[in-house]
């Protein structure tokens, strides 16, 4: 016989995705080296910025893709993590629409568009401040055992 959870409320899923995304934040070494700042975390979703420096900048004085990348990469991983259930990529593809340049900030919107058992879905859309569209990425997760907060799932469980 499973055991049945109730479904959080939006509330609690809310305080959930925020825990969440300030637990990781404070491992995320990489994130913090590119400058990237969280703007919101919430369920299934998730907006991060990162201004391109001059040493993101790559032969053509336009922003590295790879920073770009890193940057879908990082919003893709604090949505689907937000349940606090560790979730990593399975596999990711990035179109690049337009240029960055040095000195712009971008941002980048992940919304979850499917979650299935230990899948799901993601889509990115990297922007311009001034809304022009860089890069589109869409990620696929894959839950692995764990919890980015460990013992919180268990303790909320065990009352």
């Amino acid at each position: 016989m499973t055991e049945h959870h109730p479904k959080p409320t939006a509330e609690e899923a809310q305080t959930l995705a925020d825990a969440t995304a300030t637990a990781m934040w404070a491992r995320d070494r990489a994130a913090q080296a590119l400058g990237m700042k969280i703007v919101r975390v919430q369920p299934g979703k998730a907006l991060l910025t990162m201004a391109v420096r001059g040493d993101m900048v790559n032969g053509h004085h336009i922003c590295h893709g790879g920073m770009i990348f890193s940057l879908a990469d990082t919003a893709f991983a604090y949505s689907c993590n937000s349940y606090n259930k560790n979730t990593v990529a399975s596999a990711c593809h990035i179109d690049f629409l337009a240029p960055a340049r040095e000195g712009e900030t971008l941002e980048a919107e992940s919304i979850e568009q499917s979650a299935s058992g230990r899948t799901g879905v993601y889509d990115v859309t990297v922007r311009t401040a001034d809304g022009r569209t860089v890069a589109l990425f869409r990620g696929k997760s894959y839950r692995i055992s764990g919890e980015v907060i460990a013992g919180l799932q268990t303790a909320a469980t065990s009352c």
